[in-house]
């Protein structure tokens, strides 16, 4: 790939096809009233079993804590997520995913699934094994600078 102005660089390609993989998944969880910000929120709850905070969230998805506070609002608003304060802080909020919250994030994983397969069909395993593993790679040292 050419990367002289003409042709896109890697990190455009692989950001074009990371919006156009988000809009894929967003097109089947519309019926859900989801899209990308508020459905990426959950993914990240269900990371873990234990509370996040808010600021925490919005860290691991590059948002303002402005952003995530009106997202969890409307997060909350569905039932799909509870804020109390945290115990060990009182200016902190805890964030955790609802019953609803977490077979909503089932749903989530299916169609991601669904997706996920649909784009990769008739690629050969080996050349997704690869792919998997130099982007990992790239991944890693992303996150060690960050």
């Amino acid at each position: 790939m050419q990367q002289d102005g003409r042709t896109a660089v890697l990190g455009r390609v692989i950001g074009r096809i990371a919006r156009l993989w988000r809009h894929r998944i967003d097109a089947r969880l519309q019926p859900y009233g989801l899209t990308d910000a508020t459905w990426l929120p959950l993914l990240e709850l269900d990371k873990t079993s234990d509370p996040l905070h808010q600021k925490d969230i919005a860290a691991s998805l590059g948002l303002d804590n402005s952003s995530m506070v009106r997202v969890l609002s409307a997060l909350e608003q569905k039932g799909l997520v509870v804020r109390v304060p945290d115990s060990r802080d009182r200016r902190a909020r805890a964030v955790s995913l609802t019953q609803e919250g977490k077979q909503l994030v089932r749903e989530i994983y299916r169609f991601a699934g669904e997706v996920e397969r649909e784009l990769l069909a008739d690629i050969p395993a080996s050349d997704i094994d690869v792919t998997r593993r130099v982007l990992g790679v790239i991944l890693g040292r992303i996150d060690s600078h960050l």
